[in-house]
């Protein structure tokens, strides 16, 4: 995984904490909004462990009410 994949991940993580979500709940939203998502799988984004695809990345950021670009361009 690049440099963008590991800050993109660190975003989710911390946009997700952030807002008091646990990570079931972020992925139970992220299934409403249309991409399934298990608990397994958005464990394994923030732990650097599965790529982030473009329509997770789209998702995951309408779940957590911010811009996709937002979670791209996290700072370390």
């Amino acid at each position: 995984m690049g440099p963008a994949g590991e800050r993109t991940a660190r975003a989710i993580e911390r946009a997700r904490t952030d807002r008091g979500l646990a990570q079931r709940q972020l992925a139970a939203r992220v299934t409403v909004f249309g991409r399934p998502m298990t608990v397994t799988m958005l464990s394994r984004i923030e732990r650097r462990r599965r790529r982030c695809d473009v329509d997770d990345l789209v998702a995951i950021a309408a779940a957590l009410d911010v811009c996709p670009l937002d979670l791209l361009h996290e700072t370390p």
